[in-house]
């Protein structure tokens, strides 16, 4: 039986995009896009520890709907930093994936999920790695991964690859609702009416619930309409936060998870009950964002 010598636990955010902009289309077929994004204090875990053979496991709601072959992005982000950083430097370890997240549901969990294994394995393999590289690997596993190994408020541009820090924001109220149903960012994308629409407006000078309210109702998710007309649950989620108190709702990502904002975190947690009361198969969070700050 393999030995494990102290696991320690890294934290994999879920990723809301408040709004998203599809600014335009690269010859190569990316889309460009503009995206202020958060990450929440909700999200999946991911447990390493030095091991005499290389294991991975999962645990938790999702976990039927990950995969457990090369496919998987924790495992490509394991191999890829273990290429870089070469092979007598990067010994065998078991890598336990708890997956609290639904798979493909817009909230970045596969990308965040390999940012925490990229970042606890820098320390495990007390890897002399910087962020900008970390990120540089993390780009070439997905988009999102760059952002998600950043995990505080920021607005991510061209194909999610260019971030800006955003300072001096505090931490929202929110509750995420996913009906049950996966969405494909392909499918989403490839069914835009149009890919050259106006970017973010600048945002408030100072941001709090109001402010960001305020900006909100003036920005977007251009894939919102799309993912709506294949998933008309997602009207439905967006519904019932709405009825829940929700200061404003909006499909996250390419969906179909779904976000409330609310002003106070125990007034998310009363909201989250009341849907879970009412839609006990669907997946319902009460949570709080990432600030600027956080560590």
């Amino acid at each position: 039986m393999d030995t494990e010598i102290g696991s320690r636990t890294w934290h994999a955010h879920a990723k809301i995009n408040l709004a998203l902009h599809v600014t335009g289309r690269r010859p190569d077929g990316y889309h460009l896009i503009e995206s202020l994004a958060v990450f929440t204090r909700f999200g999946d875990r991911v447990e390493i520890a030095l091991a005499d053979s290389d294991d991975f496991t999962v645990s938790g709601r999702y976990a039927q709907a990950v995969p457990l072959d090369a496919s998987n992005l924790v495992l490509k982000a394991r191999d890829a930093l273990r290429r870089e950083a070469g092979a007598k430097k990067t010994s065998p370890v078991a890598i336990r994936l708890e997956k609290n997240l639904p798979v493909a549901s817009g909230v970045g969990g596969g990308s965040s999920d390999a940012a925490a294994v990229l970042r606890g394995l820098a320390e495990t393999w007390a890897l002399d790695m910087d962020s900008t590289e970390l990120g540089r690997i993390g780009l070439s596993l997905g988009a999102d991964v760059p952002m998600c190994l950043a995990a505080k408020p920021l607005i991510a541009r061209g194909i999610g690859d260019e971030l800006s820090m955003v300072p001096d924001f505090s931490a929202l109220g929110l509750v995420l609702v996913n009906p049950g149903t996966a969405v494909s960012t392909a499918e989403v994308f490839a069914a835009l009416s149009r890919r050259d629409n106006a970017p973010l407006p600048p945002l408030p000078r100072s941001i709090d619930f109001h402010s960001l309210r305020n900006w909100l109702e003036i920005t977007r998710n251009d894939l919102e309409p799309a993912a709506l007309a294949m998933q008309p649950a997602i009207g439905r989620a967006l519904s019932w936060l709405n009825k829940a108190g929700s200061g404003f709702s909006r499909m996250s990502g390419s969906g179909a998870t779904c976000f409330g904002l609310f002003e106070t975190g125990n007034v998310a947690k009363r909201a989250a009950a009341d849907i879970r009361s009412r839609q006990p198969d669907w997946f319902v969070a009460a949570t709080r964002s990432m600030t600027s700050e956080a560590g």
